[in-house]
């Protein structure tokens, strides 16, 4: 059973549709013993950084999805979701989840902020993920992580300054584009998500 933590944010059931396409089992849920009783988990996307993370903590979802993520099961961070698995959150500013080292930053000057529409995402070799090449996904966001650490970047996407919009670290996975609303592209991504194993 998959569990997407339901923090108030919009687009749920476009990622649990895209799931259930592939097979899965999906439930929505605010429930911190639903969600630690999971399989895999999904921190979705859409939503401010500061009242999401108040939100988690409120209904200790932050605890479960620690828990679950520290388990060694399958987490998958979208968007926002991705974001909130970093440290320092400069919209807030907040703290995330701390699950992966690094902080997210506000895009650069010079750009429309929110990028709102498709862009590429360059995936490196020998990762996961990289049969999916070079590919176009759909991104909502003007927030985007730096990361510590270089091997954890799976993909990446230049927006004004090259960010990364891939993670993996083990068990942990985040998307900064929307994988629901992303075509065939996304839902391969999915897949491959879908049919790792810890």
């Amino acid at each position: 059973m998959i569990a997407i933590i339901d923090f108030g944010a919009g687009n749920l059931r476009s990622i649990q549709r895209a799931l259930e396409a592939s097979g899965a089992d999906v439930v929505i849920t605010d429930d911190p013993e639903v969600v630690r009783r999971a399989d895999r988990v999904v921190l979705p996307g859409d939503g401010n950084a500061k009242s999401a993370m108040a939100y988690l903590h409120e209904r200790h979802l932050s605890d479960a999805a620690l828990a679950v993520a520290n388990e060694g099961k399958p987490f998958l961070g979208v968007c926002v979701g991705m974001q909130l698995l970093f440290g320092a959150q400069e919209e807030g500013p907040t703290q995330g989840l701390g699950l992966l080292e690094g902080k997210v930053r506000l895009l650069p000057q010079g750009v429309k902020v929110p990028q709102m529409g498709w862009n590429i995402v360059e995936f490196r070799p020998g990762t996961p993920l990289a049969h999916l090449g070079r590919s176009y996904f759909y991104f909502v966001h003007s927030y985007a992580p730096h990361v510590d650490d270089d091997r954890e970047i799976v993909g990446e996407t230049d927006y004004g300054v090259r960010f990364p919009s891939v993670v993996i670290r083990d068990n942990i996975w985040g998307t900064q584009f929307h994988p629901e609303k992303s075509g065939k592209d996304g839902l391969a991504l999915l897949q491959s998500w879908l049919a790792w194993r810890p």
